[in-house]
């Protein structure tokens, strides 16, 4: 069993794991916040394919950008 000593610690490294993830994820401009970087991970930890979850947020992306457009052209 883990000790409260050894669930901090790997809570620690986890949140800095993170945090060096987010930096890099900056510095790439993914447009990525921090708290969608961490579901990314745990989705990928989960067994989804990565490949698949960044074709998947390209295309939400789109997406998103189409509806705007969209409402921009024709506001209410």
């Amino acid at each position: 069993a883990y000790s409260v000593m050894d669930q901090a610690k790997q809570v620690a490294e986890a949140s800095k794991a993170l945090d060096v993830l987010n930096e890099i994820s900056k510095i790439l401009s993914t447009g990525l916040d921090k708290e969608t970087l961490s579901i990314c991970v745990s989705l990928c930890e989960s067994g989804v394919n990565p490949e698949a979850l960044a074709a998947v947020i390209k295309e939400l992306r789109r997406e998103a950008a189409v509806v705007a457009a969209r409402k921009a052209e024709n506001p209410a």
